[in-house]
């Protein structure tokens, strides 16, 4: 059974479906979901599915390398960023090398870095009169969004489009495509 490890920020709906997806699969599952946020209705969601969750802070996570001795420790094949919005440390990545994945709400190398997440990024695809954009799922490597790519798809965006629709478009690509992805790595990696 492949062991996964997902960090979250906010609400947790890419979170739910993937430890949904697997537990009705048998294939993998997800062992632990960390936040760095105390107050994600992530942790209400792991509750609620019965997955081990918790929270831990900026000194945790980016000096003591607490975080990162206690993700070794779950022994993960995959950790999966989903809606996780501190940059990983350069010691983690090297730590895990090709086992962090992170998705992103639109076509890479567009509309990637720094402060370029969810809202902000839909924002700026109907400000620039986008016709397409989409999600990356792509590596983790030591800079914002710059990972190798491993998949992306697609959706038009309308001309009347408000970046809300664009989030809705976006959401339900995440939803069907990002479990699918993590499965196909899990499974090319043994």
């Amino acid at each position: 059974m492949k062991r996964i490890v997902i960090f979250a920020s906010g609400s947790g709906s890419n979170a739910e479906n993937i430890i949904t997806y697997f537990q009705n699969n048998g294939n993998a599952e997800v062992v632990q979901v960390l936040t760095n946020n105390p107050q994600a209705t992530v942790l209400d969601r792991c509750k609620r599915l019965k997955v081990s969750a918790f929270s831990f802070n900026r000194t945790a996570f980016y000096t003591k390398d607490h975080v990162l001795s206690h993700t070794q420790q779950l022994n993960p094949d995959l950790i999966i960023l989903a809606g996780f919005l501190w940059k990983v440390p350069e010691n983690f990545v090297h730590a895990f090398p090709n086992k962090i994945i992170n998705i992103h709400p639109a076509l890479l190398p567009k509309y990637g870095g720094k402060g370029m997440y969810g809202h902000h990024v839909h924002e700026a695809v109907v400000n620039n009169k986008e016709t397409e954009t989409g999600i990356t799922i792509h590596f983790v490597n030591e800079h914002y969004d710059e990972g190798n790519i491993i998949f992306q798809v697609s959706c038009e965006v309308n001309p009347y489009d408000s970046a809300e629709d664009v989030a809705s478009k976006i959401h339900e690509l995440e939803m069907i495509h990002f479990p699918n992805v993590i499965e196909s790595i899990l499974t090319s990696n043994g």
